[in-house]
């Protein structure tokens, strides 16, 4: 049965690449409008919405985790910490991957480094996701160097890593920020229930909470695929985290609707903004159950449940994201916009490239090893590493 469902998801995967390589091909011989349903009204689409808006805030668990480990010294997270890093450093390299297809002039990327536009949002988020997953990188360079017993490069990445940690946590917060200050130039484009001047802090509380749940996702995955033990009640603390984080994104939604007068549009079931009605309590249910539910020790105490708790909250995520990018911006574009075939295949190969690297790492890296304070260590020669 095991080699049956093994040879099942291989075959899938396999499609799934193939289907990406031809939709890749397209787009860069055909351009945007060969490939995608975007258009003037639908400039930006599953690409931006999924690829980029989710992509960034799930790996926002990386500098919560490290955050918390290297700059508050709670000790007990670090054997979560490898696993984490790894997943927040693929996250954003496949995030700068995603973006290659959506740019209309990929090459130019690297453009903002030389012509600098300070007055832009984009620029600012153009140079923190450059300069953080350069920090990634780095923090996850000791895992590489243990592998390759370079200790001299572990002992020069110990002695910077919380400057590192600390440089990491402000330039993610102000790029997972300024994701949602994209979207105040469009006061009279986005829909009500999305529109609001408070866009940025709701982007970093959620992205905050999911990135915690994807942590706890990312926990029972690799414990069910590398037969690991879970590291059960490191993740409870995190589950407690995720609902603070979710209580304080609900609670600021819903004052802010309230005091723009905007709560009504909410329950108009029927007639013109039901759809964005129906969407938006898809979203608050999405997260607001698995909020109540966490909240509960016996919840927390089950693994099957806070595994099921943590999916609802990255789906009520994506879900709000899509809400924000697409959803939000149907109304005033007067036409509905769907993703192509292609762009699907293109975002589910994404998704299927980085599940097959995060395997690969943690098969042949030493991703869940979790090595010792460097304060706890005689610094013999076998034992190089201190510090991830």
């Amino acid at each position: 049965m095991n080699l049956l469902r093994s040879i099942f998801w291989r075959v899938v995967a396999i499609a799934i690449l193939a289907a990406g390589a031809y939709a890749t091909w397209v787009r860069f011989t055909q351009g945007l409008g060969g490939a995608t349903h975007l258009s003037d009204r639908h400039p930006w689409g599953l690409w931006i919405g999924f690829d980029i808006l989710c992509g960034v805030g799930l790996a926002a668990g990386g500098f919560a985790i490290t955050t918390a480990v290297y700059i508050l010294h709670l000790e007990r997270l670090r054997p979560i910490l490898r696993p984490t890093i790894l997943t927040a450093f693929l996250g954003y390299m496949l995030v700068i991957c995603a973006l290659m297809f959506d740019l209309g002039r990929p090459w130019n990327i690297w453009r903002a480094m030389v012509w600098w536009n300070p007055h832009s949002v984009m620029f600012e988020v153009a140079w923190c996701v450059m300069l953080y997953t350069s920090v990634l990188a780095l923090e996850f360079s000791p895992i590489l160097f243990e592998k390759l017993k370079w200790a001299r490069a572990i002992k020069v990445v110990r002695v910077v890593v919380v400057p590192l940690v600390g440089l990491g946590f402000i330039l993610s917060s102000l790029h997972q920020s300024s994701l949602g200050s994209l979207y105040l130039i469009m006061p009279t484009k986005l829909y009500p229930l999305w529109y609001s001047p408070l866009l940025p802090i709701l982007f970093w509380l959620s992205a905050i909470a999911a990135g915690l749940a994807m942590v706890i996702f990312e926990s029972g995955m690799s414990a069910r695929a590398f037969g690991r033990a879970l590291e059960f009640g490191l993740l409870q603390g995190v589950a407690k985290v995720m609902v603070l984080f979710l209580g304080l994104f609900l609670m600021t939604r819903f004052l802010d609707l309230g005091a723009r007068g905007s709560l009504d549009a909410a329950f108009r079931f029927h007639g013109p903004g039901s759809y964005e009605a129906a969407m938006f309590w898809l979203e608050v249910a999405l997260l607001a159950l698995p909020m109540a539910l966490a909240a509960s020790a016996r919840v927390r105490g089950n693994p099957q449940a806070l595994f099921a708790c943590s999916v609802a909250v990255v789906g009520g995520f994506l879900v709000n994201r899509l809400n924000v990018s697409t959803t939000a911006l149907e109304a005033s574009s007067g036409s509905p916009y769907f993703p192509s075939w292609m762009e699907l295949a293109v975002t589910l190969s994404v998704v299927v490239v980085g599940l097959i690297v995060f395997r690969f790492a943690a098969q042949f890296l030493p991703v869940y090893h979790t090595p010792r304070p460097a304060a706890a260590q005689e610094e013999p020669s076998s034992a190089i590493y201190a510090q991830p």
